[in-house]
């Protein structure tokens, strides 16, 4: 049995080297593979707000558009077919990342950023051109494997490229092309509504190939990460790569880190069995499960690929609905910001805290004024002008708790917590889960609104206290430290040391 043991005393290195312009380039052009998440989580919601949409593949939520003047508005859109063209995405994406983890340790973070391109290239084209639903959920599944290799490759791409100093800025502009992609989506959405003809629709989920070709043509040009060459035994260009990124010639420290991590690597014969069955990994374990459950349970996907479709069911017209989305995904855009500004200086765990505050009062601020207008019935007619602007800055502020927060940090947290030896497999397990609920919150949504009312928003509020809870007792800080020396946290935790104690035991090959 090949043994690996910690050592407890040393504090993490502080590794020399520099901001360079080559790697905020690659990390620029390596993050806009969120892109293509956010442009589909805004296109979505848009589309199916649209008549001539709906009329073609849903035609009874279109009838019961059409027929209803003062009935139920919780239950405008509830369709079980409707939500399966929202969620099946996600399904895809979901069993997509588990095999992107394979793809990603075997032939590089790269390869499979490049395979997103593609696959997502395919569903849009085949979106753009769907003249049966059949054809248009085949398009949606094809977008989901597509971001399923996206997602499991670009935040450890981002996360590894990245001085460990910048990390956390770096890695969240994954999460600022997705708000990039969301506004894009929403502002195209509001003009193709206005297409004569009734084809405007295609033109938006067709325009979902834009996105595509450029983190297509960025995987072309980026090099892999140091590290995952190193796991690939190219330790020469991985030390060449590293000096280049990091513009010094002293690079030994980190190099010799990334070899020691890389025979650790080596030992593990089944990255997946160790994950699950070795105790030394619980805590990040736990980590990668809880925090993107969490994060889908904010709500925070209700809010952004049904706004337009929520805002319709408030009672807004649906011109209002569209600009109220696009002044959503406006607010979440520049509310990234403040977490790239704040996440290497105040910490991940703060910023987690007080945007679970925010989006806590919030969110219940939403469920009291839509039960108070509402009621239980849902039976409105008028929507005073005062009303519906409250309930935009409500929605607004709550997306900036969730955009300075759980929305980047979300994915930047796990992708940083574990060794190299199942790093990979455990950004898989982070994506799984991740789209797993992100599918249980789309399929369900509607039909959750139509029964539950504005109870729906209380039932999110409750989750978002939870999680804030959580992080204040069980979060430890990441901010400041090496990659590679990151098992360091867990080990002066007051509760996951335990897991800590005993050394890693693998066996020998």
């Amino acid at each position: 049995m090949g043994v690996v043991s910690f050592d407890r005393g040393s504090p993490p290195p502080s590794y020399p080297g520099k901001l360079t312009p080559y790697v905020l380039l690659t990390v620029l052009a390596g993050a806009a593979g969120g892109l293509i998440f956010g442009y589909d989580l805004g296109i979505s919601g848009g589309v199916t707000s649209m008549a001539p949409f709906l009329e073609k593949f849903f035609p009874d939520v279109y009838e019961r558009q059409q027929s209803i003047t003062s009935t139920n508005q919780y239950c405008k859109f509830n369709s079980p077919t409707l939500q399966l063209f929202t969620s099946s995405l996600y399904l895809a994406a979901l069993f997509a990342s588990l095999a992107a983890g394979e793809v990603t340790k075997k032939f590089g973070r790269r390869i499979s950023m490049m395979m997103a391109g593609f696959i997502f290239l395919f569903g849009a084209a085949l979106n753009a051109g769907a003249v049966h639903l059949s054809m248009l959920i085949l398009g949606r599944i094809l977008l989901g494997i597509g971001i399923g290799f996206a997602n499991q490759s670009v935040p450890l791409y981002l996360s590894e490229m990245s001085p460990y100093n910048y990390r956390g800025r770096f890695n969240i502009c994954f999460q600022l092309m997705i708000t990039i992609g969301i506004l894009c989506a929403n502002l195209i959405n509001f003009g193709t509504a206005k297409i004569s003809g009734g084809w405007g629709w295609r033109l938006s989920l067709g325009l979902a190939g834009v996105p595509a070709v450029i983190i297509l043509i960025a995987s072309f040009f980026l090099s892999d990460t140091p590290n995952s060459m190193v796991q690939r035994g190219r330790e020469i260009e991985a030390k060449a790569l590293l000096k280049r990124i990091r513009g010094v010639d002293n690079v030994d420290a980190e190099f010799n880190d990334m070899l020691a991590a890389k025979n650790e690597a080596d030992l593990v014969e089944s990255p997946w069995r160790n994950l699950f069955g070795t105790k030394c990994y619980r805590p990040q374990l736990a980590m990668s499960i809880l925090i993107p459950f969490f994060q889908q349970f904010t709500g925070i996907n209700v809010i952004m690929f049904y706004a337009p479709v929520l805002f319709q069911s408030l009672g807004f017209g649906s011109d209002a609905s569209l600009i109220s989305s696009v002044i959503t995904g406006v607010v979440n855009m520049f509310a990234t910001g403040v977490s790239i500004y704040g996440s290497d200086r105040w910490g991940r765990r703060s910023l987690f805290l007080e945007g679970g505050v925010q989006m806590f009062i919030f969110q219940s601020l939403i469920a009291g004024l839509i039960g108070w207008r509402f009621g239980v019935s849902g039976n409105v007619t008028d929507i005073p002008f005062w009303f519906a602007a409250v309930v935009v800055v409500c929605i607004c502020v709550y997306v900036m708790g969730f955009a300075w927060s759980w929305g980047p940090l979300g994915w930047l947290y796990p992708s940083e917590i574990f060794p190299l030896e199942v790093r990979s497999a455990a950004q898989s397990v982070t994506v799984a889960v991740n789209m797993a609920f992100t599918f249980i919150v789309g399929q369900c949504f509607l039909t959750m609104l139509c029964s539950m009312k504005y109870g729906l928003f209380i039932f999110f509020a409750f989750f978002v206290a939870v999680m804030t809870l959580f992080c204040y007792f069980f979060m430890p800080e990441t901010k400041n430290i090496p990659i590679e020396e990151m098992t360091q946290v867990w080990r002066s935790h007051w509760f996951w040391k335990r897991f800590m104690n005993e050394p890693k035991i693998r066996p020998s090959p």
